[in-house]
């Protein structure tokens, strides 16, 4: 049997279960780690979100501070700390994961800006006008919640970035159809939520994705007007 399709085949395991450990709420997330029911936890940076920061095609912040909302096991969180210098505070509602995080960032090289994980709600999560975020990084977070949820989502990220800072999104699983998480999700799907706040500067089909990732993703960035 070819690895390509052991991955499918546990992936599929792998999504049932956690649409069953979900219908618990937040307490459903923390026990899917504990199970290592992590099907969207690839073990390491998304290369999409590498290739983009070390193109330098565009002119994101250098310093100030980066939120990573739903952060898993924060390889992303940390890659941004290190290659962007922002302070960047990693979000989930998972403590499980929250301690994996930590795991990981003290085996990690130093990072240029700091890296820090926090359990916490993305949905009650406030700071002061002068602490908004300068950018936001969004993987699978927006696939993980409710549809009717999306709105907020919208709301939120609008009101925790400061004006002229990016939110990234990486825009996956395309094409998927079934009951989530993941739940279906397409570009346009971001395009009517952000528009009326945000300018869309960046859009493109990966050049380099993880192998069960291609053609399934889309790296869209956002610049939240003035």
């Amino acid at each position: 049997m070819s690895t390509d399709l052991l991955h499918v085949i546990s992936n599929e395991s792998h999504q049932a279960r956690l649409q069953e450990l979900v219908k618990e709420g937040p307490e459903g997330w923390d026990k899917a780690w504990k199970e290592q029911v992590t099907p969207w936890d690839a073990g390491q940076v998304q290369p999409p979100l590498r290739d983009l920061i070390q193109s330098g095609d565009l002119d994101l912040p250098k310093s100030g501070k980066a939120l990573v909302p739903g952060c898993g096991r924060g390889y992303d969180a940390i890659f941004i700390a290190s290659s962007l210098g922002l302070d960047t505070l990693a979000v989930d509602i998972s403590q499980t994961a929250v301690d994996a995080a930590n795991e990981l960032l003290a085996s990690s090289p130093p990072t240029s800006g700091k890296a820090s994980f926090e359990i916490a709600d993305f949905f009650t999560f406030s700071v002061p006008e002068t602490e908004k975020f300068d950018l936001v990084y969004d993987y699978t977070f927006f696939v993980a919640i409710l549809p009717t949820m999306r709105p907020d989502w919208a709301r939120q990220m609008t009101a925790l970035v400061k004006s002229g800072g990016y939110l990234i999104t990486l825009v996956f699983p395309l094409h998927h159809k079934d009951a989530g998480p993941p739940f279906p999700v397409e570009p346009s799907h971001y395009e009517e939520l952000l528009s009326s706040h945000w300018d869309r500067v960046y859009n493109k089909v990966p050049e380099h994705s993880l192998p069960f990732h291609v053609g399934r993703e889309q790296m869209v960035v956002w610049k939240r007007r003035a």
